[in-house]
C-alpha cells in the first residue's frame, strides 16, 4: 500500500460487504460497490448500483402493521461478468468463483489518484491449470453516464477455450441491510431487454410507484490474438445476455472489455433514457481512452481540493476526501438531490437525507462551491414542502423533516425494531426540528465563504426567514422564568426522545436546540436589516410576513432559554434528575455498548432514564461556533460562559456519552483539541477509523458514513486552523495538536483559485496564486495581513 492506494488481499466471506462498501466508485451521479463481477446478490455479496435521487415508495405489512418506506433503489446489476474454461478436447469447468477453485491469490487494489479499482486473482482447477485475471473498473468521472471493466485472462500453463457470459441483470432486490427484509423489497417492474448487433445488450426498467425509467446499455468487445468461436446476444426475461466462446492459448491474454451507459428519467435534455444509454455506449471510446479522460477528470478534481498531512492520518484523510467526491462531485451540481447520510454506497438509513450536510458542506464551500450550492438548492425546492408541514401542525414558518428523500415529505419511520429485543417501538425523531437550523446554518455559511449575495438575498433569504418564523412561533414566553421556552423537542443526542413515564414524546429546552435557534434568529434580523429596502419589502410580500414580527423576533433572540446545572449547560431542562448509570457494568456486560438504546430497552429499561447519550449533542455548539462567536451567542442571551464553564460542561459529557453515533468521536475530537487537548486524538483517531475499521460492528457494509468522513476533512480545515470565513476576510485561530502538527491545503477563496494553507514548524503560511483579483485580508488574534496575488505570507505562531 501506498500514500494513495488501500490494498485488501485474500478472501474473506465474513468482511467481503465492508469491502465492497469501501471499494466502492462513483462520479455524483451514480455509484457501485466494489462486488465481484461473477457474484449476484447473496449473503457474502451485493453488487448495488445507486443513482443519487431515484427513489421509490412502497407500502409493507410487518407484523400485523402497515409501513411505507421510501428507499434509494438498487438499481439493475452492471457489473455482472462471469467466465469458465476447458482445455482443447476437454469439459467446460465449473464457472470461476473463488468457491468454486482454489484461489492461489486474490487482491483487490483501490487507486484513489486515478479512481479506480484492480482485482488480481489466480484461480487452479485440477483437471484445467491456473486462470490468472485481472479486472480494472472505473465509473467514468468525465461521463457521469458511463461505466468499464476491463477483465485480462490469462490461461498460465493450458490452452483451450474461455466461455464469457456478460449480462444486464434486472432481477435485483433492495437487500444490502438485513433488518430490512421483512419489508417489500422490490422497487422495480416492467423490465424489458433487447440487443443491437453486433455486441450491444439493453436493459429498460421502471421503479413501481415513482415511475422513473431507468435504462442500462452494455457493449462487450474482445481483444485476443483469435477472434471469437461464437457471440450470441440474448435477450431474456429480467437479463440481457452477450456470451462469447474465444479461444485461448497457453501464456496469452484474452481481455474482455465492458463498457456500460446509464440514463433514467430523471436526466436533462434527453427525450428517451433507452436510446441515450444505447447510443452513448455504442458512441463510446475505447477501454484506454476512456481510463485516459477518467483519470484527467480526477486529476483535476485532486488538484481543487488538494490536501497534505502526512502519516497514517493524511492517508486516511484522503480515503475519507475520495469517497466525499464520488457520492458529491461536480456532476451533483446538475442534479436535483441532498447528501445522502451513507453516499452511494449502500442502503442503510434507505439513502435519506438528514442533518449530514452540516458536517459536509462546510468542506464543499470553499472547493466545490458549485454542489454547495446545488445541494442549498435541493432544500429550497423543498420550501413549500417544509411550510406544508409546518401549517399542518399548526405552526408558521417552515418545518424541515428529520428525513428527506424525494420530495421532502418527512420520511422518517414512525415506529422502528430493537434487532436486539425484537420489538417494534414508536419512533420519535421527526421531533428533532434542529435541522432546520443546519440548513441555516449552511446557507450561511456558504454565502460567506463564496460572497454570493445574490443567492443569500434570494433562495437564502426564503428559506432564512421561513426557518426563523418557525422557531419564533414555537417559541413560548414563560411568565415564572421571563424566558422563552421550547418544548417538545429532540436534540441530535437521540437517546433521549422523552421523559420516562410522559405521556407525549419530546424535551423541553434542549440547549442545542434553543441555541441554535437564537442564532437563525440573530442571523435573520441581521440579514434583515442587510437588504436594500426594495428587496426586503419584496421578500415579506413574498413569504407573506409582516415587519411588526422583526421586534418580538428579537427579544426571543435573546431570551430563549438554556438549562444549567452543577455549573455546566443542561443537555435539556431535567437533566440533572436523570439517573446515573453504571458505565463500568455495563461495558463489562457486554461487548459494546455504542447502541446503549437498544441495550437497555432488550433489558426492559429505558435510557430516558438515565444522564448518557449517544453523542452530546450541547458539545456540538463547540463543532459549529468558534470559542468567540459561542461566548457572544451565549453572553447576548443573557448568560455567562467562559472557559471555566464551557471545560467543565466538556468533562462532565465526556464521562456520559457511548459514541453511538460515528459522529459523536469527531465532534468531541474537535472541542477537545480546545478544551483539553491531551484527550483530542484518542477520540480524533477513532473518528478517522470509523469506517475503515467498522468500528460500529458491521454498519459501514451498509454504506459509509458520510458526514464523518467529510467532518475528519473540516476538522483539519477550519477545526485545526480556526478558519472562518467573514466580514470578507479569512480569519484564522491555530490549534496545536501535536498529532497532527503539520498539513496543508488549498482553497478556492472567492474569485481566488488555490489559495494555498500550509502549517509547519510553529509557521502558518498563506500563499494567494497570481491573479488580476484583489488581495486577501488575513485575520488571526493578534494581526491582520492582507496577501496580494502572487505573495505568500508566513506568520509565526505562537509557542504554546
Amino acid at each position: 500500500m501506498s500514500e494513495w492506494t488501500w490494498e485488501w488481499t485474500g478472501y474473506d466471506p465474513a468482511a467481503e460487504r465492508l469491502r465492497e462498501s469501501l471499494c466502492t466508485l462513483g462520479n455524483g451521479y451514480f455509484a457501485t460497490r466494489g462486488a465481484l463481477p461473477e457474484r449476484r446478490a447473496g449473503l457474502v455479496h451485493y453488487p448495488g448500483t445507486y443513482a443519487a435521487g431515484c427513489y421509490n415508495r412502497l407500502e409493507s405489512t410487518v407484523a400485523g402493521r402497515q409501513v411505507v418506506n421510501e428507499d434509494l433503489v438498487n438499481l439493475p446489476n452492471w457489473l455482472f461478468l462471469r467466465y469458465r474454461a476447458r482445455r482443447t478436447g476437454g469439459t467446460w469447468s465449473p464457472w470461476f468463483t473463488p468457491s468454486a477453485h482454489t484461489l492461489l491469490d486474490h487482491r483487490h487494489t483501490l487507486d484513489l489518484r486515478r479512481g479506480t479499482l484492480v482485482r488480481s486473482s489466480r484461480h487452479h482447477n485440477d483437471e484445467l491449470g491456473v486462470l490468472g485475471v485481472e479486472q480494472t473498473r472505473l465509473v467514468h468521472m468525465e461521463d457521469p453516464h458511463l461505466a468499464a471493466l476491463r477483465t485480462v485472462l490469462t490461461a498460465e500453463d493450458w490452452s483451450g477455450q474461455i466461455e464469457i457470459e456478460s449480462s444486464l441483470d434486472g432481477d435485483v432486490i433492495n437487500g444490502n441491510v438485513h433488518r430490512y427484509r421483512a419489508l417489500d423489497r422490490h422497487h422495480l417492474n416492467h423490465v424489458r431487454t433487447g440487443a443491437q448487433e453486433p455486441r450491444t445488450i439493453w436493459l429498460s426498467c421502471r421503479t413501481r410507484t415513482s415511475d422513473i425509467t431507468v435504462t442500462l446499455a452494455a457493449r462487450t468487445m474482445i481483444h485476443a490474438d483469435e477472434a471469437p468461436a461464437s457471440s450470441v446476444l440474448r435477450p431474456g426475461r429480467h437479463r440481457a445476455v452477450h456470451r462469447l466462446v474465444v479461444p485461448v492459448t497457453r501464456g496469452r491474454p484474452v481481455i474482455v472489455d465492458k463498457t456500460v451507459a446509464l440514463h433514467t428519467s430523471r436526466d436533462t435534455a434527453i427525450s428517451d433514457p433507452l436510446g441515450e444509454a444505447v447510443d452513448r455506449v455504442s458512441g463510446a471510446a475505447d477501454f484506454p481512452t476512456l481510463l485516459d479522460s477518467h483519470v484527467a477528470a480526477w486529476e483535476r478534481l485532486w488538484r481543487r481540493t488538494d490536501l497534505q498531512v502526512p502519516g497514517e492520518a493524511g492517508r486516511i484523510l484522503r480515503f475519507h476526501l475520495f469517497h466525499v467526491l464520488q457520492t458529491l462531485s461536480p456532476h451533483t451540481a446538475e442534479l436535483d438531490v441532498g447528501v445522502s447520510a451513507r453516499g452511494l454506497h449502500g442502503e442503510a438509513y434507505r439513502g435519506h437525507v438528514f442533518w449530514d450536510e452540516l458536517f459536509v458542506l462546510p468542506y464543499l464551500n470553499l472547493h466545490l462551491p458549485e454542489v454547495s450550492r446545488a445541494l442549498l438548492d435541493y432544500r429550497h425546492r423543498r420550501l413549500p414542502r417544509a411550510c406544508a408541514a409546518a401549517s399542518a401542525v399548526g405552526r408558521a414558518g417552515a418545518m424541515y423533516p428529520w428525513q428527506s428523500g424525494s420530495n421532502g415529505r418527512e420520511e422518517s419511520q414512525e415506529w422502528h425494531l430493537n434487532p436486539a429485543s425484537g420489538r417494534w417501538l414508536p419512533d420519535h425523531s421527526r421531533l428533532q426540528y434542529h435541522v432546520g437550523s443546519a440548513i441555516a446554518y449552511n446557507v450561511w455559511q456558504y454565502c460567506e465563504a463564496t460572497g454570493d449575495t445574490e443567492y443569500l438575498h434570494t433562495k437564502g433569504a426564503e428559506m432564512l426567514l421561513q426557518i426563523a418564523r418557525f422557531w419564533a412561533d414555537l417559541a413560548v414566553f414563560d411568565q415564572y422564568t421571563r424566558r422563552y421556552r421550547i418544548s417538545g423537542v429532540v436534540g441530535p443526542d437521540e437517546y433521549h426522545d422523552s421523559y420516562a413515564g410522559a405521556a407525549k414524546p419530546g424535551l423541553d429546552d434542549n440547549a442545542y436546540t434553543n441555541v441554535t435557534a437564537a442564532w437563525v434568529l440573530t442571523r435573520t434580523l441581521e440579514l434583515v436589516r442587510r437588504l436594500p429596502a426594495w428587496r426586503r419589502e419584496e421578500l415579506f410580500q413574498r413569504v407573506r410576513l409582516s415587519t411588526d414580527v422583526l421586534p418580538e423576533w428579537e427579544d426571543i433572540s435573546r431570551r430563549l432559554r438554556v438549562p444549567f446545572h452543577q455549573g455546566v449547560i443542561s443537555q435539556f431542562e431535567g437533566y440533572d434528575d436523570l439517573i446515573e448509570l453504571d458505565w463500568d457494568a455495563y461495558r463489562a456486560r457486554y461487548r459494546t455498548i455504542r447502541r446503549l438504546d437498544r441495550v437497555l430497552e432488550a433489558e426492559g429499561d429505558t435510557v430516558n432514564r438515565y444522564k448518557a447519550s449517544k453523542q452530546a449533542d450541547v458539545l456540538m455548539l463547540g463543532y459549529l461556533f468558534s470559542p468567540t462567536d459561542l461566548r457572544a451567542l451565549f453572553r447576548r442571551l443573557g448568560y455567562h460562559l467562559d472557559d471555566e464553564v464551557w471545560r467543565s460542561t466538556v468533562d462532565y459529557y465526556l464521562q456520559r456519552t457511548s459514541h453511538g453515533s460515528t459522529l459523536s468521536e469527531l465532534v468531541h475530537g474537535l472541542v477537545l483539541a480546545r478544551a483539553r487537548r491531551a484527550d483530542a486524538w484518542q477520540y480524533v483517531h477513532e473518528a478517522l477509523e470509523a469506517d475503515i475499521a467498522d468500528i460500529q460492528g458491521g454498519t459501514t457494509g451498509e454504506g459509509i458514513h458520510l458526514g464523518a468522513m467529510a467532518g475528519t476533512l473540516d476538522l483539519i480545515q477550519r477545526g485545526l486552523t480556526g478558519l472562518e470565513t467573514r466580514e470578507d476576510a479569512l480569519w484564522l485561530d491555530p490549534v496545536p495538536l501535536p498529532a497532527l502538527s503539520e498539513y496543508g491545503f488549498s482553497l478556492r477563496y472567492r474569485g481566488h483559485w488555490g489559495v494555498g494553507v500550509r502549517r509547519r514548524s510553529g509557521q502558518l503560511e498563506i500563499a494567494v496564486p497570481d491573479s488580476e483579483e484583489s488581495a486577501i485580508r488575513v485575520v488571526l488574534a493578534d494581526r491582520a495581513v492582507t496577501v496580494a496575488p502572487g505573495e505568500t505570507c508566513t506568520l509565526l505562531l505562537p509557542t504554546d
